[in-house]
């Protein structure tokens, strides 16, 4: 690593670690694997996959874990919207065992963590939904995600997120 690297504490990055950068999308920790390696970002976390690299955002993050060695995250997609809101469905979860950690699985905790504004769990016919308010890099305001439990029908959690949606604040 360079003086000016260090100087202003630049993280290095291995060689096909990553994909494209965003303008802007400053190396927060990188950790080694057995064969790749995880890379924080300001935007996201990127993995390693069959056909190259891939960032995951913050926002699709729903749970991240560190226990000894292991790095596990629960990764949504966006299933739809519901008035202002978005919805989340859980659809992977991944664990990565971390051969050289450094600081990596704090930088993650912290990212996520610092990405909620405000969750809060309700109960619904059938059910129940995880309504979660967060912060996403580039973007203006908050976002409503909704995560239903699994079995929850569909309906009801997009008419319930919408309801809610409805009497939020405009751009809380």
């Amino acid at each position: 690593m360079s003086l000016v690297d260090r100087l202003l504490r630049r993280v290095p990055v291995p060689a096909g670690a990553v994909g494209a950068l965003a303008p802007q999308e400053d190396v927060l920790a990188v950790a080694q694997l057995r064969e790749g390696h995880l890379v924080a970002t300001r935007l996201g976390l990127w993995t390693p996959g069959a056909s190259g690299p891939a960032r995951v955002p913050w926002h699709l993050i729903s749970k991240a874990g560190w226990k000894g060695s292991t790095l596990t995250l629960v990764v949504a997609e966006e299933t739809g919207h519901a008035s202002t809101a978005v919805l989340l469905a859980d659809v992977e979860r991944r664990s990565y065992l971390l051969s050289e950690p450094r600081r990596l699985p704090e930088v993650v905790q912290a990212r996520v963590t610092a990405s909620i504004r405000s969750a809060y769990h309700r109960d619904l016919p059938g059910g129940g939904a995880w309504f979660v308010q967060r912060k996403i890099p580039g973007v203006d305001g908050i976002v409503l995600q909704v995560r239903a439990d699994p079995g929850t029908d569909a309906d009801v959690v997009a008419d319930v997120a919408a309801a809610v949606a409805d009497h939020l604040p405009s751009g809380f």
